[in-house]
């Protein structure tokens, strides 16, 4: 652990350099000019390999088994930085850029795909939309209490009837004196039973469709927010999935994120830079289904 802090720091440094930030991304010209990686990926993979070795290898199946979710595992990441390696310096994160976050990525799904998707959706789709649409005081109290590993966020959008479909929120938020109550229910949403806040979007202003779509920072502890059962996947199951419930659930005025009727932009905004994390995770596991296969299957 003291060599992995060792090279953080070097990262820190690395990341005062003319480098594109995760937010700014990379483009696809930049990425296919790497024959190898720049040294410090390379030392950024090395580090979080050595970790995957160590602390993942050895307790993932039993974690997928039993549904455990890997909080030791995940504080140990927040320590290291990772789990706020999309958060600039001067906010208290990593601050690096798209391929270091790719490259984190897949190398912590290449131990173990569950402790993986994790990582992505809380930096991608909880910490992200916050740093980019929050306020200074919203970022006090739900972003950086959220980066060192101690608590994950999740991304509220699905729907049991609309699936992903950014525009058609039927969760509803009404404001009501300097509160905002929310009724709906949200399917699918990773994390959800050991998140400690959730990135919500819902219809303010049906008239006007997507354009009456509106973003909330809901707390766990929320009155009237309540989980469903976790869903017993083929797979991933480390990391929970379930219905987020929000009955007359009231969350502050201030919790409003972004401006009112911007929660269409704000989801996709969100999603475009989460495909980054997905990438990562399906490629490096797609590579580690593929070697599994050749040492079982005899016509490999």
């Amino acid at each position: 652990m003291a060599a992995a802090k060792m090279t953080m720091r070097s990262f820190r440094n690395f990341a005062r350099c003319e480098v594109p930030t995760f937010a700014s991304g990379l483009s696809p010209r930049m990425l296919s000019t790497f024959a190898r990686l720049p040294e410090v990926h390379e030392m950024l993979r090395k580090t979080c390999r050595d970790f995957v070795e160590k602390e993942l290898k050895p307790v993932a199946a039993e974690n997928d088994r039993h549904h455990r979710f890997p909080k030791q595992q995940v504080k140990k990441m927040g320590e290291m930085g990772l789990m706020s390696i999309v958060i600039p310096e001067s906010e208290g994160g990593l601050g690096l850029d798209s391929l270091a976050y790719s490259v984190a990525v897949e190398e912590i799904s290449r131990g173990c795909a569950a402790t993986g998707c994790i990582m992505s959706a809380h930096n991608s789709l909880y910490l992200w939309p916050i740093l980019k649409y929050g306020t200074k005081e919203q970022k006090e109290r739900h972003l950086k209490p959220f980066m060192d590993g101690s608590i994950v966020g999740s991304f509220a959008l699905s729907e049991p009837g609309n699936g992903s479909d950014a525009g058609a929120a039927s969760t509803v938020a009404k404001l009501v004196g300097n509160e905002w109550v929310l009724n709906g229910t949200k399917a699918w949403i990773t994390n959800a039973h050991e998140s400690g806040g959730f990135v919500v979007f819902a219809t303010t202003d049906k008239q006007k469709k997507h354009k009456g779509i509106s973003a909330f920072i809901v707390p766990r502890d929320s009155p009237g927010l309540s989980l469903g059962k976790k869903e017993d996947k083929l797979g991933i199951r480390a990391s929970s999935t379930s219905n987020v419930i929000f009955e007359d659930c009231c969350v502050p005025k201030g919790n409003l994120l972004g401006e009112q009727g911007q929660g269409f932009k704000i989801a996709m905004s969100t999603l475009d830079g989460g495909r980054i994390g997905i990438a990562s995770q399906r490629s490096e596991e797609r590579r580690v289904g593929k070697e599994c296969r050749s040492r079982w299957s005899p016509y490999h």
